[in-house]
């Protein structure tokens, strides 16, 4: 998580990507833009707004109600109070508390789209939001309530509810009320412009955000699931021309010839151990670099979808204060996240699929080379009472299945509401959920397949099946880094905290596999 507190992300200045907002995430600093160019687009914008208010102008959600409500006209002396009642009645968030960590990249996400300056919000806001992330205050967020369209409503509201010092923050590790952190830290909640409310909830910045941190994870996913199925393919004595580079030159998909590359630099040994009884393996590892590439072929595409709705102006209205006119559209609407996240998870969870068939095979003494049953390490009269990895093989087959379970596609379960003026939702929040939670699964099952195929390995070492020279130094560095922190399972023992220890690796990204792509 300290990776990046070194940091600075500048909004405003140019094109923010995936990393800038896992980076916030993590604990950089963000700062604004201080030219003039940037300075005055937002000023103007602002007192274009101000003048329109002063001349009486139809503004939807600043002169009229909400939604459906759009046709009710706001008094004039009323226009200040509409963005607090948004704020308020949106209050009505369920389930898990999102992490500081997503948090601060829902407050990064927002940040960057008002910092477009298509959104009539002033400087004082953004600083606002940029002095939260610097301070370490996120908004007490609950993850349910969006159905992605109008935008992140009512998870939106509690960021909104924050900066003007009401409801709860995170803050030092504890839930504690907004006020009185402010008034601790000796800062000033922010009064909202007519706009601001609006601009703030009416996007898509919550989904936006737990999709930067997903890319990033399944990135990772794809490159350890790599390594692991070389680890495999070593314990199981399997055949490593299954990865020649010729048999991938005649399908040339960029990122399956990129996994085949890997796994060629892995199985890369100067006395390769040979299965002598089958030309071909089982499609888990023999089409290990068509699984795996189902995600690493969509990073790219995946990219332009989340990179775009990062950078764009997501609200509605629109304030164009260059061009002096009041745009409304849909913006908010999720689509491109729903389907990026859709997408997502169903190749992760293919993942999952994949070590799955791995272990099914890696942990059965009639398919797995000759290696113990479960891969126990007792040996002798003790082998009867030990039971090696079989418990741990029911988990990852339990979280496998949760895994596939989830890839139903959130984006095709629209639902009309809030009077049939929302009649066609993206339900992205929700698909961005479910990819979170798949990502959790499979880095379970990551984990265990790792423990399990160095438990192989080490047997096979131990057995003197396997030297030194049978392994890659990719292999023998990756075995040598596990086993300082997991120690070989002879007798059974709770395997639980080994197993957590190791997804938050994963999760911290702790190996750096792979430093030379094509």
């Amino acid at each position: 998580m300290n990776r990046s507190m070194n940091e600075t992300i500048t909004f405003g200045a140019r094109r923010l990507t995936i990393e800038d907002i896992v980076a916030i995430a993590q604990g950089a600093d963000a700062a604004l833009n201080t030219s003039s160019e940037f300075t005055g687009k937002i000023n103007r914008s602002v007192a274009f707004l101000e003048r329109l208010l002063a001349e009486d102008g139809a503004i939807y959600g600043v002169t009229t109600g909400y939604g459906d409500s759009c046709t009710v006209a706001i008094p004039p002396e009323l226009v200040e109070t509409l963005p607090l009642h948004l704020t308020r009645f949106h209050g009505c968030g369920l389930g898990q508390i999102l992490s500081r960590e997503q948090a601060r990249a829902v407050l990064a996400t927002r940040l960057c789209s008002l910092s477009q300056g298509y959104s009539g919000v002033s400087l004082d806001l953004l600083n606002q939001l940029v002095t939260f992330i610097n301070h370490d205050i996120t908004p007490r967020i609950p993850e349910e309530g969006s159905v992605g369209a109008s935008g992140d409503l009512t998870p939106l509201s509690y960021l909104a509810a924050t900066l003007i010092g009401e409801r709860e923050v995170i803050h030092q590790g504890e839930i504690r009320p907004t006020a009185e952190v402010l008034e601790a830290l000796n800062l000033p909640p922010v009064r909202l412009k007519p706009k601001e409310g609006l601009a703030l909830m009416n996007g898509t910045a919550v989904m936006t955000a737990l999709a930067c941190l997903a890319y990033q994870r399944a990135e990772y996913l794809a490159r350890l699931c790599t390594r692991i199925t070389a680890m495999v393919s070593v314990a199981m004595q399997g055949n490593d021309f299954h990865f020649d580079e010729s048999l991938f030159n005649v399908k040339p998909h960029p990122g399956q010839q990129q996994i085949a590359a890997w796994l060629r630099e892995d199985l890369a040994a100067d006395n390769p151990p040979r299965n002598s009884d089958r030309l071909q393996d089982r499609y888990s590892l023999r089409c290990a670099p068509h699984v795996i590439a189902m995600v690493q072929d969509a990073l790219p595409w995946l990219r332009q979808l989340i990179e775009n709705e990062l950078n764009s102006a997501n609200d509605n209205p629109i304030i164009d204060g260059e061009q002096e006119r009041v745009l409304h559209g849909g913006h908010f609407y999720g689509g491109h996240i729903a389907m990026a996240m859709d997408t997502l998870k169903t190749s992760v969870a293919n993942l999952a699929d994949l070590l799955d068939r791995q272990m099914a095979q890696l942990m059965d003494y009639k398919f797995n080379n000759g290696l113990p049953y479960n891969l126990t390490g007792a040996e002798g009269s003790r082998q009867a009472v030990n039971h090696g990895f079989k418990a741990v093989q029911i988990g990852i087959s339990a979280w496998t299945a949760e895994a596939l379970k989830l890839t139903m596609p959130a984006s095709v379960f629209s639902r009309s509401t809030e009077c049939h003026n929302q009649d066609k939702v993206s339900m992205g929040t929700i698909a961005a959920r479910d990819c979170m939670r798949v990502l959790q699964l499979t880095e379970q099952v990551a984990s265990a397949s790792l423990l399990a195929a160095v438990q192989a390995i080490n047997i096979r070492q131990r057995h003197q099946e396997l030297s030194s020279q049978d392994l890659s130094r990719n292999l023998q560095e990756m075995l040598d880094e596990v086993c300082r922190e997991f120690e070989f399972v002879t007798e059974d023992r709770p395997l639980e905290h080994d197993l957590r220890h190791f997804v938050d690796r994963i999760q911290q990204r702790h190996w750096k596999l792979y430093r030379r792509e094509l």
